[in-house]
């Protein structure tokens, strides 16, 4: 599974719009409205970086609102349940 982070800059005034046809679009796990530089976040989640770049560049130009995005593509992923299941089986 690839995973990839677009950080979305939208109309403010088109947010509540944009961010449900965000998550609307076959790939998109989910989005975040968020503070900050940025108005939104929305998480991909894909078999392949084909998916990924259909996405970003078919399917997030059309919607409504959508200013300027970043996609950064996630390596590796780290969460507290991991750390905790990697103390239990003893790995230092």
């Amino acid at each position: 599974m690839i995973t990839a982070i677009v950080l979305i800059k939208a109309e403010p005034r088109l947010i509540p719009q944009c961010a449900t046809a965000l998550a609307g679009i076959e790939g998109v796990s989910q989005v975040y409205s968020v503070s900050g530089e940025w108005d939104l976040v929305a998480m991909i989640e894909v078999t392949d970086y084909e998916s990924v770049a259909r996405v970003v560049t078919e399917h997030f130009p059309t919607v409504p609102g959508l200013v300027h995005t970043q996609t950064l593509t996630a390596f590796r992923a780290y969460s507290k349940k991991d750390l905790e299941q990697a103390w239990d089986i003893g790995i230092e």
